[in-house]
């Protein structure tokens, strides 16, 4: 049989250096000598010894020859119709049958995608790009498209080829795409791009758009189907989208799923909600320790959550990351939810389970750098793609990461639908950005001579501050009433206004200021409070600038700074007594809360990624007693609309008296934003209790005695008010009325007018 293809381009092929191998492979009609137009099938078959085409309907097989290499197979068919035919091949002792992968030229990327791809505007493009289990030409099968625009040749590597990047080699589409359908796969099948630059180097990828990977050390991607859960959550999803979340309270407990329970055969102690089960502590956790499910979190973490009150939980990333001990915080999988703590459709579930119990959830997010491990997106065509070229604009060097160049519309594309991508496909309430600061700078931590000024000669990030406002933008198009948190640390102004008005979009911005002139304050004797009065007033001259966050997160409890019981001064008691009156201090505060895991029973360790939180304390009454504390804390904010209906808005705060530095004392007022109620809140931060201590009222009448940090229930000394004060016509503080208060030792009381109780009085009733 004469050849119908070159020697050339067969070499091309088997080199693995063919940008179209579509262009040989598969059927092509050609015309012989004798002017008849016949089909011809060409297949490349590595370690093939011989091989047929199969003909199904016409029950039929047809010898193959091979052409100039001993595995480059084809022959000539008088036939009018190859659709669906069958490659038969035998290698060694095996006998296989397949579709041929180079039969089916449709591409479910259109030229559309590609170009709002390039523009950076194709917001569901992981539809698009990555591994997808599809049906074409009535032929089921997985179709893979990925983006390597500098590379000479990309192929697909699996399980189902040997990893033999010659069986698979894909063909390249416009703006660096590469696509091949293969027929055959299934969802659950393993895989991994080659990809091979122009210097002949290979390298092997995981897949950027890949929705599951292998549990770490292992790094393939797994063909995954993340439409066949079926969420049961339509009446949260509704609610959400018709409600204003900055008008509502939001109270989120921080956690790393690693590390607060494993599930373990040591012995038994105190479970988190309170049954007696078999757990651990961070000395007792035994190799024989695993991680809990997605499933069994939400089982043994919902129940915690909703008797301590809070409104959401907030995860570390639970994207997929190879190294524990970086809490998730260096990102290789953007797409794939961590497959060590199981399954996409497990953590469904979860999330699922949190919404039918009324929870939100969030998840830290991080698109501002990136690690440098092989099978991740650095140096991803054999060039820097996602990366700065320029070591001085593309890497972190404290962090040992990369940074991303929002410039580049693909790359920006890649991270906006990401934030898409978590809230469509896993239904999330938020994501907090991660290390906001450090994309907004181009010369965050880096010395003079070690980073490149912008346009305009400035420090200022203009691309990546542009990428902020534009994923904030489509992101509450699409999703009204999620919640946007960014951690930011700097001056950078208008980070939690709308894009419309020049901000940056997110709706909440972290209040690091706030937590750290806290910290200092609660971490001196309470003696020298006194002289630094300023720590606690300072944070409500700006406090209506940004929408805040108040955050005590898993950073003030790792590195050597303590945990939080640890920070307090004093003995035992008062250390408790600290700690529950800066909690207090901090939900009476403007502004929404967060609080990471082990503060609210007050563990005396620093957070340690590789164990559990120390459950084994809420055996004794302290802990326990704080712990119910933060229940009823959080009880009691969600309970009083002033406490949170009006966080952002003046009109929400008023002080009664910032002034008294030498008792270290704090009074205000915080007003609900339906209604005329209000709260009044007075704040002693030293162990010396006050009595008859007089505080202004705008109104006359009883003011009940709502909530007491200093109260028996929650380990304190039960000095307050016997329920409540009546107003007496004394004017002060510049207000008619004035109510004359006993002030328990580091304790927070609130008290609220009592109009029923009032009226009766009044009216001589």
């Amino acid at each position: 049989m004469p050849a119908t293809v070159d020697a050339e381009q067969i070499d091309r092929i088997v080199w693995n250096q063919h940008h179209d191998p579509f262009e040989i492979l598969g059927p092509h009609m050609v015309q012989q000598q004798d002017g008849q137009t016949v089909w011809a099938v060409r297949a490349y078959l590595p370690q093939a010894d011989q091989a047929w085409v199969v003909l199904p309907q016409e029950h039929k097989e047809v010898a193959m020859e091979s052409n100039h290499n001993p595995h480059f197979f084809e022959c000539v068919l008088e036939v009018q119709d190859l659709a669906n035919y069958q490659l038969k091949y035998v290698s060694g002792d095996h006998v296989q049958v397949i579709y041929d992968p180079y039969a089916f030229k449709t591409r479910t990327i259109t030229d559309f995608d590609i170009h709002l791809f390039s523009e950076g505007n194709h917001h569901r493009i992981y539809e698009k790009l990555g591994a997808h289990f599809t049906t074409i030409e009535g032929v089921a099968g997985v179709y893979f498209a990925v983006w390597a625009p500098n590379a000479r040749n990309a192929s697909v590597l699996g399980d189902f080829n040997y990893w033999d990047g010659r069986k698979h080699q894909m063909r390249r589409l416009s703006n660096g795409i590469w696509d091949l359908f293969i027929p055959g796969l299934e969802v659950g099948v393993h895989y991994k791009y080659e990809i091979k630059n122009y210097d002949g180097h290979i390298y092997e990828k995981s897949d950027p758009y890949g929705f599951q990977q292998e549990i770490r050390p292992k790094t393939a991607s797994i063909v995954t189907d993340l439409d066949s859960y079926g969420w049961q959550d339509q009446t949260w999803m509704e609610k959400r989208r018709q409600t204003e979340p900055l008008t509502q309270p939001v109270s989120i407990y921080e956690l790393h799923v690693g590390s607060w329970l494993h599930e373990s055969s040591a012995n038994p102690a105190l479970r988190p909600d309170g049954t007696k089960e078999p757990v651990v502590t961070v000395a007792e956790l035994k190799p024989g320790a695993r991680f809990l499910t997605y499933r069994e979190l939400a089982d043994r973490l919902i129940p915690y959550i909703k008797e301590l009150g809070f409104t959401h939980i907030e995860l570390l990333p639970v994207a997929e990351h190879p190294f524990d001990g970086s809490w998730g915080y260096q990102v290789t999988g953007y797409y794939a939810v961590t497959s060590r703590y199981g399954t996409p459709e497990d953590f469904m579930y979860f999330v699922d389970q949190c919404h039918q119990n009324d929870i939100g959830v969030i998840v830290d997010w991080v698109p501002g750098h990136f690690p440098k491990d092989g099978h991740g997106l650095a140096f991803f065509d054999g060039t820097h793609l996602y990366e700065h070229a320029d070591p001085r604009k593309g890497e972190h060097k404290e962090w040992g990461t990369l940074v991303f160049n929002y410039g580049r519309n693909e790359v920006r594309n890649f991270l906006v639908a990401n934030a898409i991508f978590w809230f469509e496909k896993y239904h999330i309430d938020g994501i907090r950005v991660d290390a906001v600061a450090s994309m907004l700078y181009l010369n965050y931590f880096r010395k003079d001579g070690e980073w490149v000024a912008n346009e305009y000669g400035g420090c200022e990030h203009i691309e990546a501050a542009d990428f902020l406002r534009q994923v904030n933008h489509v992101l509450f198009t699409y999703f009204p009433g999620v919640l946007s948190i960014a951690e930011e640390s700097t001056a950078w102004p208008m980070v939690s206004w709308p894009t419309y008005v020049g901000g940056l979009g997110f709706n909440l911005k972290w209040n690091m200021g706030w937590m750290h002139d806290m910290l200092d304050y609660f971490n001196m004797d309470p003696w020298f409070r006194q002289f630094h009065q300023n720590n606690v007033t300072f944070s409500i001259w700006y406090a209506f600038t940004e929408n805040f966050m108040l955050a005590l997160s898993h950073d003030e409890v790792v590195h050597g700074k303590s945990n939080m019981l640890g920070k307090m001064p004093g003995d035992e008691w008062q250390k408790f007594a600290n700690l529950r009156c800066l909690y207090t201090y901090m939900f009476m505060h403007p502004g929404k809360k967060t609080l990471f895991m082990s503060m609210e029973f007050g563990q005396w360790s620093e957070w340690n990624v590789w164990g559990d939180l120390e459950w084994h304390l809420l055996l004794h009454q302290a802990h326990a007693s704080l712990k119910h504390f933060m229940g009823k804390l959080n009880e009691f904010y969600r309970s009083e609309p002033a406490l949170f209906s009006q966080d952002f808005d003046q009109a929400g705060f008023e002080w009664i008296d910032c002034s008294d530095n030498r008792h270290s004392v704090v009074s205000f007022i915080r007003c609900d934003k339906e209604t005329d109620d209000f709260v009044v809140v007075v704040c002693n931060f030293t162990p010396q209790p006050h009595s008859h201590y007089r505080v202004g009222v705008p109104e006359q009448g009883y003011y009940k005695e709502l909530f007491n940090s200093d109260a028996r229930d929650f380990g304190g000394s039960n000095m307050g008010n016997l329920g409540g004060k009546w107003s007496e016509d004394w004017a002060f503080h510049s207000r008619p009325y004035s109510l004359d208060l006993t002030l328990p030792p580091l304790g927070v009381i609130v008290l609220k007018l009592d109009k029923k109780d009032t009226q009766k009085a009044l009216s001589g009733q």
